[in-house]
């Protein structure tokens, strides 16, 4: 097949695709009525013209796809590849599985072809692939042992250490696919945990237990190495450390102590500069991409106090293009020294009606109605309780992944539905009482208190110590905070 950007480059280009579309309309989404553009590609294998299909589509697992399927009437050769359409997200993602069950050794994994996969008791990594898919864990480990077993006759003549060695991992990855139906009350032998490692972000893991946490998936967040960022396009591979400009450094992690105090100061400015178009009633106004369809657009911004706790900024975006809408709190001040608990007993629609500032270092769980949602989740958000459960429903509507189509179990979809559906009836107001728990290690968090200057006979705060664990994720181990001039002069002689 021709090299899948230079197809895509053509189609856009074609007045097929793009007569009366914005960019904005290239993915739409997959339904029954979708319409592929062909276009003729030269067939690598007899140098004859073929067909390429080609479709720009959304869909729950990739977000933004293109879908390739290539066919020559000359040969006969066919090739259909998947790719991801979707830009490359802030952090990379490493997803850590444990498999312990035929369950899970079933659940759905969406791999970018950017991400590489490893079984640590196997001491195996396979490097990413050529093209993107959507798998299993089994179909994965299936490919793995097809893929190391197809030489091995040549390599018990020419090497039989290598061959010997690679029959012991073979025998190991058949062993994995014989795990239990079910988990019994102690762990199959056969167990292991594969990693998704994925720099660009793009990769994914069923949750079987979504919207809950799963306690075998395990998420991570990491800033991307040097030389991720370069096989990625995001850097320059031909300059050395001091060539690199000071935004390339800070994308690879360098300089983070050294460029505190200039992210400090611009971040006074900024404040200083909201809270000046506040006082004059006046709306900031700055120029941002969309995060659904990536067109530009504006960003409102203002900042408001909240009595009783401290000021916020107020962030807005209305996307023209697509209709997109997203609204987003950023807290100001100082860090706390202590993480603070916020537990609330919700008992009539008056409690719902409570003013709620999540930020975005925020988790959020409600035991009644089994939601427990991970830190991140939603981002930073000032409404109302019953806005919350209703943006919380909205979310989970139309982002869970592995939950639509003909792939998704019906026992799990109907089990999420009944789920969305005691959310719905907690925010209208027809389930009492709830237990609503912010638990924010940042304390940039609140809740209303209606009975304010007097203490609140429904709500508890909690203060506690962060853990090692939460400050490493915050950054905070690695911050300076005396003498960090003199430490920053001398990073950098």
């Amino acid at each position: 097949m021709a090299d899948t950007w230079n197809v895509v480059e053509k189609v856009l280009m074609s007045d097929e695709l793009t007569k009366g579309a914005t960019d904005s309309q290239l993915f739409h989404d997959l339904d029954a009525e979708a319409s592929a553009t062909e276009i003729e590609s030269l067939c690598m294998q007899c140098h004859k013209n073929g067909t390429t299909r080609l479709l720009l589509t959304r869909i729950p697992h990739f977000k933004s796809v293109i879908l390739m399927a290539f066919e020559c009437t000359h040969c006969g050769l066919k090739n259909n590849e998947v790719q991801s359409g979707e830009s490359i997200q802030e952090y990379g993602l490493v997803h850590q599985l444990r498999c312990t069950s035929k369950a899970d050794l079933n659940r759905q994994i969406v791999r970018n072809n950017t991400a590489s996969i490893s079984i640590p008791e196997f001491e195996f990594t396979a490097p990413p692939a050529t093209n993107s898919s959507l798998t299993t864990a089994e179909g994965l480990i299936t490919r793995f042992i097809e893929d190391l077993a197809a030489d091995q006759d040549q390599r018990k003549e020419a090497v039989p250490e290598v061959y010997q060695a690679i029959e012991v991992l073979l025998e190991k990855l058949r062993n994995a696919l014989l795990l239990p139906e079910e988990d019994g009350e102690t762990e199959s032998p056969h167990a292991f945990i594969m990693v998704v490692d994925d720099p660009t972000g793009n990769s994914y893991v069923e949750n079987l237990c979504a919207p809950k946490p799963d306690p075998k998936l395990a998420i991570r967040q990491f800033r991307r190495t040097r030389e991720q960022m370069i096989q990625m396009g995001l850097l320059n591979a031909e300059a050395d450390d001091s060539q690199w400009s000071e935004r390339e450094k800070e994308l690879v992690g360098q300089g983070r102590r050294t460029n505190l105090r200039k992210e400090m100061e611009a971040a006074k400015k900024v404040m200083q500069a909201v809270r000046e178009a506040s006082e004059a009633n006046e709306i900031m106004t700055f120029p941002a991409n969309c995060s659904s369809c990536n067109m530009p657009g504006d960003t409102r911004m203002q900042m408001v106090d909240i009595p009783h706790f401290q000021e916020v900024i107020i962030m807005s975006t209305t996307c023209e293009h697509c209709g997109f809408k997203s609204n987003e709190v950023k807290c100001g001040g100082a860090i706390s020294d202590k993480a603070k608990r916020i537990t609330l007993i919700i008992e009539d629609k008056d409690d719902l009606s409570r003013d709620i500032l999540k930020s975005e270092t925020s988790a959020f769980k409600i035991p009644e109605l089994d939601l427990d949602m991970y830190a991140g989740t939603l981002g930073g958000r000032f409404t109302t309780i019953e806005g919350l459960l209703r943006q919380v429903h909205d979310e989970l509507d139309r982002r869970i992944p592995f939950l639509e189509g003909d792939s998704a179990v019906a026992e799990r979809r109907q089990r999420f539905l009944q789920f969305l559906s005691r959310l719905e009836e907690a925010a209208d107001g027809k389930q009492f009482p709830l237990t609503l728990t912010l638990d924010d290690p940042m304390a940039h968090s609140y809740i209303q208190n209606i009975y304010a200057p007097d203490p609140d006979p429904n709500m508890t705060i909690e203060e506690y110590e962060r853990t090692f664990e939460e400050n490493e994720d915050l950054g905070l181990n690695d911050m300076i905070v005396e003498n960090y001039d003199q430490t920053a002069n001398t990073e950098t002689a």
